[in-house]
């Protein structure tokens, strides 16, 4: 595996008020010349074992950060680029020094990136998670807490976390049209968030019926196949992108 089989596919995130894509979140593909794209769930654990995700994970930071940077350049209304952390990168003391660095290439770079990293992976060393995202979002960069939902952390931490968003679980989204429980608990976790200024973004999103539970109970963004698959990123460029 090297970079040249490794790309990054982009999946928008809209605006559900408006419609309008606001971002998107960069995606790890391995492009294997013998079985064409392969899943991350595939690969990503082997990354990890062999340390690999060090390297991988940096240049999906660099990948993701120029491709910001040649939108912004080429005139596009450029949308901030999510990237995934691994808990092996949070956790490695050299982590904050990779994204200063990175981000060093242009005063403009910070605007467009923003990290997502689990609860879970937050809370496994929780001093040091926000140490550490203090000193990222005092770079400019925003973080989000993806899959929210899934993990064991207690609510009372939310409120002292350097997060400036929630990303609400595909089973979330899925569970709020089968129960009125289900649906209960979305808006619950949407009130929440906007009660301590958090953007709230509902992952997996497929259905019609989704999308317009969520618009109803004031959900901020949403990504998912109802809208698009996540895509290389010449296609993102012409489907959604504007001059």
């Amino acid at each position: 595996m090297d970079h040249v089989e490794i790309v990054l596919h982009y999946q928008p995130t809209v605006d559900l008020e408006r419609g309008q894509v606001v971002g998107a979140e960069a995606l790890i593909r391995w492009n294997d010349p013998q079985s064409g794209l392969i899943a991350p769930g595939q690969f990503i654990p082997l990354l990890e074992e062999t340390g690999l995700i060090y390297e991988v994970g940096r240049w999906a930071l660099r990948q993701a950060t120029a491709d910001f940077l040649r939108w912004l350049a080429s005139g596009f209304e450029a949308v901030r680029v999510a990237v995934n952390v691994s808990a092996l990168q949070l956790r490695d003391q050299a982590f904050v020094d990779v994204v200063r660095q990175i981000l060093s290439v242009d005063p403009d770079a910070a605007q467009g990136l923003e990290l997502e990293l689990t609860e879970s992976m937050i809370m496994e060393d929780l001093n040091q998670s926000i140490a550490s995202l203090k000193t990222i979002r005092g770079l400019g960069v925003k973080v989000a807490i993806d899959d929210f939902g899934t993990g064991f952390s207690s609510l009372g931490y939310l409120s002292k976390l350097p997060v400036d968003a929630l990303k609400i679980d595909q089973s979330f989204i899925v569970d709020m049209t089968d129960s009125s429980e289900g649906l209960a608990l979305v808006s619950t976790i949407i009130s929440l968030a906007h009660g301590l200024n958090l953007t709230v973004v509902a992952e997996g999103v497929e259905t019609p019926e989704q999308q317009r539970l969520l618009k109803l109970l004031k959900c901020d963004e949403m990504q998912g196949f109802l809208f698009s698959r996540p895509l290389p990123v010449d296609a993102f460029e012409a489907n959604y992108l504007r001059k």
